[in-house]
């Protein structure tokens, strides 16, 4: 079963290949990857297919820093709903906790740890990418974001002590020196960054304890418990597969290592059926599709799964109760969603 992750981990990816003169398209495709995934954040793509192409993308432009400086064009909001809380946590403690305890909601492959002794404190990071040989350039955009995150919040406070990866060191350091400063250590037996055990408790001058509860409310309405976790884990993988054809409760069940009467139950146990789940995603998607007037609608219809243009327009109307086209002419005029069945 292949561990996910959010689209936002490519944020500035295209951006980044261009400026390197290397073509995202080609590089994304040979991977399995999509140029349309990207266009979503909250999109979910396997981590392993991220790992491949940025491997690929580091030997197309020539760059071993290639994942680093992808970390440089990282936001705090590429980490989706738990960026919300993480800018209201009083401490840099609370920071580095609650992105580990939420990792799952960004990131399944990564595993993070937090290892206190004395007067030093270390984030440890492990990235679980089956198939994937070679790393290095995931776990250095990993190690990267962490660290821009420290620095956002510790400000002009004193910043990390080290900076540590198991691989060998560039030919090049200058872009790690640049973004990670001069304390580095390659070779080393984990990956992560080394702190100052006084430095979790560095304050959040910009936290504000009243959003912080509603924040965490928030993020906990979403972060999936029991047997909702398998729902919401159908649910994104129905978005990676439905543009490849390959959406069948099936295909579902043997990414999730599983067979299919196995899929059902879990799915029964959260009142939620393959078809009820594949049928709102599309609904979702078509929605946001036929709202691009820029998007062709055959080419919709390819990304929804339906054999025709003929077939998705039949389930649109069913859907919705009138044709894309014509919805997608009364948005122009400012007409509004459609209500239809849901």
């Amino acid at each position: 079963m292949e561990p996910l992750i959010r689209s936002a981990a490519l944020t500035g990816y295209p951006e980044l290949c261009r400026t390197l003169g290397v073509d995202p398209r080609t590089l994304l495709r040979h991977a399995g990857l999509g140029a349309d995934a990207l266009v979503d954040q909250d999109h979910w793509i396997p981590a392993p297919a991220v790992a491949r192409v940025l491997e690929a993308s580091a030997d197309a432009s020539g760059r071993e820093d290639f994942g680093l400086r992808l970390a440089e064009l990282r936001r705090l909001s590429s980490l989706g709903p738990v960026s919300l809380l993480v800018r209201e946590e009083p401490d840099i403690r609370g920071v580095i906790d609650t992105l580990i305890r939420y990792e799952r909601m960004y990131n399944e492959a990564l595993r993070a740890g937090l290892h206190q002794a004395g007067a030093t404190a270390t984030l440890h990071v492990a990235l679980d990418l089956p198939g994937v040989r070679d790393s290095r350039q995931a776990v250095e955009l990993v190690v990267g974001a962490y660290h821009q995150i420290f620095v956002e919040f510790l400000g002009h406070r004193p910043r990390p002590r080290r900076v540590c990866f198991a691989h060998t060191p560039p030919a090049d350091l200058a872009t790690h020196h640049r973004v990670l400063g001069t304390s580095l250590a390659f070779g080393a037996d984990f990956n992560g960054i080394v702190l100052s055990s006084r430095t979790l408790s560095a304050a959040n001058t910009e936290a504000d304890p009243v959003l912080r509860k509603y924040a965490q409310q928030y993020v906990d309405s979403l972060a999936p418990a029991g047997g909702s976790q398998d729902t919401e884990r159908v649910r994104r993988i129905i978005h990676v597969l439905l543009p490849t054809g390959r959406c069948t409760v099936t295909e579902v069940a043997r990414s999730l290592g599983t067979d299919r009467r196995t899929l059902h139950r879990r799915l029964a146990r959260s009142g939620q059926t393959f078809t009820s789940l594949l049928n709102t995603a599309r609904r979702d998607l078509a929605l946001r599709g036929v709202a691009d007037a820029r998007r062709p609608l055959a080419e919709i219809a390819q990304q929804l799964g339906f054999v025709s243009p003929g077939a998705f327009s039949r389930w649109f109307r069913e859907q919705f109760g009138t044709s894309p086209s014509r919805w997608r002419a009364e948005q122009g005029g400012g007409q509004g969603a459609p209500t239809g069945s849901g």
